[in-house]
């Protein structure tokens, strides 16, 4: 997981734990900042017990607790995730604040996009970029199966991949398919807003910023999709800036 690794070798920062949730879909983590990511499947085994520290995850440290990022438990790497991203320093001066599709939809214009992960926005994309390929690890519709991202990917003018396959550790993997001179954006809450995934072939990072931790995590502990999650930004940082 050299991604994972780059990551937490980054880090310059640790910070005590002021809160820390595991909602339906979204893991929180706040710290320095509030951290997001997606929260991967718990056991559907009752009674089985998935976080060992449950309960005493607090009292660890905000760095400690982002080793998580290297767990074979997915709640573990939800949650080692959400601390990563609350210990970045994220620079706003060189960020705009847009929307993931405004900027796939302008520059994928007349061109092919990949985007990995079925996002809400699919119906408004297709008509606005050239050809549109979603490739999916559950398709529907006109989806992909995420075995074709070998042979897709490489074609792209633009690929878009979901932050959330930072938690699957295929995220490396996926950048690595994409051909040189495309754009390569990594999108949604998960993505760390980090230079360390420019290194890796991303040249457009689509985050979150939590501004108001007690409206976003009041929205997280009742189970919010994360268009209903209130008090964030959407931010979006260009490798090469915005000229």
């Amino acid at each position: 997981m050299p991604l994972i690794n780059d990551l937490l070798n980054s880090l310059q920062h640790d910070a005590p734990v002021r809160n820390l949730l595991i909602g339906v879909h979204w893991t929180a983590v706040c710290s320095r900042r509030c951290g997001l990511a997606s929260t991967l499947g718990a056991s559907s085994v009752h009674g089985e017990i998935t976080l060992p520290e449950a309960g005493d995850l607090h009292t660890r440290s905000a760095r400690e607790l982002a080793e998580y990022a290297r767990s074979e438990n997915p709640l573990e790497v939800s949650v080692g995730v959400a601390a990563i991203n609350s210990l970045l320093d994220v620079d706003e001066s060189l960020a705009v604040e847009v929307n993931a599709l405004d900027v796939l939809a302008r520059r994928g214009a007349g061109k092919t996009v990949a985007l990995v992960g079925h996002f809400p926005f699919v119906p408004k994309l297709r008509p606005a970029v050239g050809r549109l390929w979603v490739l999916e690890q559950h398709p529907i519709e006109d989806d992909f199966p995420a075995e074709a991202a070998p042979d897709l990917i490489p074609q792209a003018d633009v690929v878009a991949v979901t932050g959330s396959a930072l938690l699957n550790n295929t995220l490396g993997d996926l950048l690595a398919l994409c051909r040189p001179g495309s754009e390569v954006m990594v999108l949604g809450p998960s993505t760390p807003l980090s230079p360390v995934l420019f290194a890796h072939g991303a040249t457009l990072l689509a985050g979150t910023l939590v501004t108001d931790e007690r409206l976003a995590l009041r929205a997280i502990a009742q189970g919010a999709a994360f268009r209903q999650v209130g008090g964030v930004r959407l931010l979006t940082l260009a490798k090469d800036g915005w000229g």
